[in-house]
C-alpha cells in the first residue's frame, strides 16, 4: 500500500481519500506559477490540496480551492488545518462552472491555476471518484477557459499544467476565449525523452513576447537536474 501522506518541508499532504495522488505535476505547477502581485488566488480541482499548500507558502495571498469531489475537499480542508497556512486558504466543494456563476466573484481572482482532468477519449476504469479527477468529462477544457474568463480579475494570469501532445488543443481553447500566452515551459522527463508535459501562462492582456523555455526533470542517470532542484528545493525534504 502506498504511503498515506507526503511530507514536504513546511507542510504534510494526506491523500489517501484523493483519488489522484501527490505527484510531479501539481509540484511543478505549484513552483513554477508566477506569483508576482498575487494577492488573491483561485486552485481550480484542488484535489489533495497540494497546489493552494505551495502557492501559499511562496505568497501572502488569500487562496480559494474547489474541488468537484467531496471527499478531496474534505482532505483538502484537512491538511490545510495542519499547515502553518491555515488563516489564508478556504476549500469548497462545488464545480467552476457553479463557482463562476456567482457574481461576487467575478473578476475577484488574480491568478487562478489548474492541474485539470486531462483524458478526453480513453478508457475508463472501475473507480468513479478516479474517474471524475482524470477524465474531462466534469470539467472539459473549453468550461474551464469559460469559468476563469469570469473569475479573472483584468490584469491577472491563469497558469495550468496538460500532456504536452494536448498543447495545440490548448492554444487553440484559450484563442477562442480570448486568452493570450504569456509564458510556456515544455517539460521533458529525461534528455532524451519527448516533452511530457507543457506548463502554460495565460492572461487577458497581450504579450508582445511570450516566453518560451524547457526543463528537464532527470539526468540520464536518473538523479534529478540541476534545474528541477532548484525549481523545488524549497519543498521537496531531500532538496
Amino acid at each position: 500500500m502506498s504511503n498515506p501522506y507526503f511530507r514536504f518541508k513546511q507542510f504534510t499532504v494526506w491523500h489517501d481519500r484523493c483519488a489522484m495522488k501527490v505527484g510531479t505535476d501539481g509540484t511543478l505547477l505549484g513552483a513554477w506559477t508566477e506569483l508576482r502581485g498575487c494577492q488573491t488566488i483561485l486552485d481550480v480541482g484542488c484535489g489533495s490540496g497540494l497546489v493552494a499548500l505551495m502557492l501559499a507558502q511562496r505568497s501572502e495571498a488569500s487562496i480559494d480551492a474547489i474541488d468537484i469531489d467531496a471527499d478531496a475537499v474534505a482532505q483538502t480542508r484537512i491538511n490545510i488545518a495542519n499547515s502553518p497556512f491555515a488563516g489564508r486558504i478556504r476549500a469548497w466543494h462545488e464545480p467552476l462552472q457553479q463557482f463562476s456563476r456567482q457574481a461576487e466573484r467575478a473578476g475577484a481572482y488574480d491568478l487562478i491555476v489548474s492541474n485539470p482532468p486531462y483524458f478526453v477519449s480513453s478508457l475508463k476504469c472501475p473507480d468513479k471518484q478516479r474517474n471524475t479527477a482524470r477524465h474531462t468529462d466534469t470539467l472539459p477544457l473549453d468550461e474551464l477557459f469559460e469559468g476563469c474568463r469570469k473569475l479573472l480579475a483584468p490584469h491577472g494570469h491563469f497558469a495550468l499544467i496538460l500532456p504536452y501532445d494536448q498543447r495545440e488543443m490548448l492554444f487553440a481553447t484559450a484563442h477562442l476565449h480570448a486568452f493570450f500566452l504569456h509564458r510556456e515551459t515544455a517539460v521533458y522527463s529525461t534528455p532524451n525523452a519527448a516533452p511530457k508535459r507543457i506548463l502554460a501562462d495565460f492572461a487577458l492582456e497581450t504579450s508582445p513576447a511570450p516566453l518560451s523555455d524547457t526543463l528537464t526533470i532527470e539526468r540520464a542517470d536518473h538523479q534529478f537536474t540541476d534545474e528541477f532542484r532548484k525549481l523545488a528545493q524549497d519543498f521537496y525534504l531531500k532538496l
